[in-house]
This record gives C-alpha cells, structure tokens and sequence, in this order.
C-alpha cells in the first residue's frame, strides 16, 4: 500500500480518490489543524475554510483512504473551549491517527518573523512537533495551554475513546480492492497483541470488543484493525510520556 500528504479539498475530486485507490493508495496524511475559522485564518489555511471539514474527512473514507490527521492548538485566536472542539471532531470523524502539536515558529517562517517583532519567541524548536513543546509565549495562559493539550492527547488515546474511533472508521471505510492479507507476520501481530493487549493491557475490554465487532461486521478488515490496536498502545506510551 502506498500513502501521500494531501489537502483538505482533494474529497472535491471524486475520480481522483478513485484513481488513487486503484493504483494502490490506502493513506493520506492531511494538515486539517483546527475547526476553528480564525485559527485556519491564522495559519493560512484557505483551503480548510469555508467547507464541512468532517464530511470532507468522511468522503475521502468513503472513498477507500484512510485519513491521518494533523492539528495543532495555541494559535492566537485560541480560547480555552478549543481543546474540546479538536476532541469532538477527532472523535466524530473517525480519525484514528490524529497528530496534535502546539504551534510552533520555525526560522525563517513569517509567524517567526511577526513573533520576533512582538517579542514572543521562546527558546529553539525540539525539532519534534507533538513533543508538547512550543517555542513561543502564547496569548492563552501557558498553564491553561499546556493543561489543555496534556488533558486533550489523554483523552484521544485513552482505551475507550480511542477504539470507539477505530469503530467510527471501520463504519465509513470504503474496503479497498487490494486487501491486506492476513500473513504470518500479521499473524504473528495478532498472536503477540492478544497477549500484550488482550490479556495484559488494561484496554483488554475494548481490545475484544473491537476485534469481535470487526469479525462479524468487517471481517475483510480484521488485519488492519490488529494494526490500530497496536497503534494505540504506541500512541498511549507518547502521551504517558508527555504528561508525566
């Protein structure tokens, strides 16, 4: 299978979609960033405005891609209230994969530039945009700031809300035509998440759930709902990490 970046406007371009599926896309990585009007202003994001993004994300599903999303929180226009907003419409597309950065300035970038003036530059770039850290001093309170995405990533990739996604997705999901099959190295996947997840995990209830629901309703999907369940728990060591 192979994957690409895309925007937001390519669920315009029906037989786009289509002809990427054919020659074997499965992925695209879209910089959705945030539901927010102002924020997208903020970032030049004109593509992202004016337009139903989760029914976008849904047609492009629809369409036998999966979406990985990017967002971001800390744009100027920000108000507490954001966090929520970034959850609820992770949540409802099905998102599965769903990178959240606080909003960075990288040299030579004109939001650098207008921050230098401002003199609300903070330090160098980790170099990694979902570490949460940023490198500069945001008109939201810092501690609201850092609270709100540190409670946002838990609540994303906590057990429960995270495999409801999952399930989100596998109900949109067009099947693609070449299907992944299930080999012995997927094999091999299922048998050592069943005991890492499936027995030892504390998600062990939503780990079955899943896998029970996709065999009956699914089934065709079933080697790639192993891959998410394995995804999550990665995801969940990052955001353990980040909060500690």
């Amino acid at each position: 299978p192979l994957n690409t970046e895309a925007s937001i406007n390519l669920a315009d371009d029906k037989v786009l979609m289509d002809m990427m599926v054919e020659a074997g896309f499965d992925t695209v990585f879209i910089g959705i960033e945030t539901p927010d009007e102002q924020g997208l202003t903020e970032c030049n994001k004109t593509q992202n405005k004016n337009r139903d993004l989760a029914e976008n994300v849904r047609l492009i599903q629809k369409a036998g891609l999966q979406v990985q999303g990017g967002f971001i929180v800390g744009f100027d226009s920000d108000r507490p209230s954001i966090f929520q907003r970034q959850i609820d419409f992770i949540q409802k597309t099905g998102i599965v994969t769903a990178m959240v950065g606080l909003l960075q300035a990288p040299a030579g970038t004109r939001l650098y530039q207008r921050l230098k003036q401002e003199g609300r530059l903070a330090g160098q770039l980790s170099g990694d945009n979902v570490d949460g850290t940023t490198n500069i001093i945001p008109k939201m309170d810092q501690n609201i700031l850092f609270r709100g995405y540190r409670n946002m990533m838990r609540q994303i990739y906590s057990p429960k809300p995270y495999y409801q996604r999952i399930k989100v997705f596998l109900r949109t999901y067009r099947t693609p035509k070449f299907k992944t099959p299930l080999d012995f190295q997927r094999i091999l996947a299922l048998f050592r998440s069943s005991i890492r997840l499936g027995i030892l995990g504390k998600e062990r209830i939503h780990y079955w759930k899943i896998l029970s629901w996709t065999i009956f309703r699914r089934p065709e999907l079933f080697p790639l709902v192993i891959t998410f369940a394995i995804y999550g728990h990665h995801f969940r060591k990052i955001y353990k990490s980040l909060i500690r």
